[in-house]
């Protein structure tokens, strides 16, 4: 019976703990010897803005058009021969409420008249001003005196009902022939005439890129982003377009979106990088505290982007005399306050 017991206490000493000597003890942990978080995508792109305005931009084929084209002539058609077996019905039972609904009708077809009389006004003023601003390029280019007082005589017949422009308008009159050169004379024109349209056309930029960055930052849905920056860049460049005179209706103001969108893809203006971000107060920061604010000052600052475009393609004269608006600036001013706590 004794025999079993050495096999045993083998046993029981193999299971005993061990313990083993390494030759350098391990460095304690800490968060100073983390390795650093990666942050290969925290630079925010403006993704709703760079899809607004690659939808804008893009150049329509001709297949498209003539699908859209034949689509509307068809249900166009459709719609007026309904009415016409609808309105001649009507005659053969009832004389009278046949009476009343071709009333109705030539009511519905006055104001489609009116309503394309509009759009062609629209267009004509809207042409007024490329016609304008090309006219100035080439007086500027050739130093010519009498090219550029006919500029201004449009100018002035322009802006002969605004009331914003009744200073400045005075101003130009008393001082139009003392001035002998091209160059001085449409500086003139540019500082008097369009200096407090380019105050107003920067605040409505500013309220714009304040409505796109705000709307970003606060909801989560892409697609309203994107529908909130497509409807407040059109909203602003319309206004733009009116505070320069030219007045555009739903079709103007499409056609005078494209073109804007156009210039600012054919000038490289829609990239977004780090200088972008720290010419804005407080983008850097934002974009590491939160990726939302980070999109929505992209957002804002790309809409102020569009704005500018907006004002070379709407106004009359090209900035010579005053400077252009600068993006980073107009940024500051527009979230000032919305990201930031104001200063005590």
């Amino acid at each position: 019976m004794a025999a079993p017991e050495g096999p045993r206490r083998e046993s029981r000493k193999a299971r005993a703990p061990r313990l083993f000597e390494t030759d350098a003890a391990e460095a304690p942990v800490s968060p100073a010897s983390a390795p650093p978080v990666p942050d290969a995508d925290a630079l925010p792109e403006g993704r709703a803005m760079q899809a607004v305005v690659a939808l804008a931009a893009r150049p329509p084929s001709r297949l498209g058009r003539f699908f859209w084209a034949s689509f509307t002539a068809l249900i166009g058609f459709a719609v007026s021969l309904a009415a016409w077996d609808f309105v001649t019905g009507l005659i053969g039972r009832n004389p009278v409420l046949g009476g009343i609904a071709v009333l109705l009708a030539g009511c519905v077809l006055l104001a489609l008249l009116l309503i394309g009389l509009r759009e062609m006004a629209a267009f004509s003023r809207l042409a007024r001003l490329d016609r304008l601003h090309a006219e100035t390029e080439a007086a500027l280019a050739t130093h010519d005196l009498t090219a550029a007082r006919a500029v201004l005589d449009r100018l002035l017949a322009l802006y002969a009902r605004r009331e914003d422009t009744l200073w400045g308008r005075e101003r130009v009159k008393d001082r139009q022939d003392e001035i002998l050169d091209a160059d001085g004379l449409l500086g003139l024109a540019e500082r008097e005439l369009l200096a407090p349209l380019d105050a107003a056309a920067t605040r409505e930029i500013e309220a714009a890129s304040r409505t796109v960055a705000a709307v970003t930052a606060i909801v989560p849905l892409a697609l309203a982003d994107i529908a909130t920056a497509m409807v407040a860049n059109l909203r602003m460049i319309r206004r733009i377009a009116e505070i320069y005179g030219g007045r555009g209706g739903f079709l103007g103001s499409i056609r005078l979106g494209r073109a804007v969108m156009t210039h600012l893809v054919a000038t490289g203006a829609v990239a977004v990088g780090d200088d972008m971000l720290g010419s804005i107060a407080g983008g850097g920061v934002l974009s590491r505290v939160s990726r939302r604010f980070g999109e929505g000052v992209v957002n804002g600052a790309l809409t102020a982007r569009v704005g500018v475009a907006a004002m070379e393609v709407c106004r009359p004269l090209p900035f010579r005399e005053l400077k252009r608006p600068s993006v980073g600036a107009l940024v500051k001013r527009a979230l000032t306050g919305l990201f930031s706590k104001p200063d005590a």
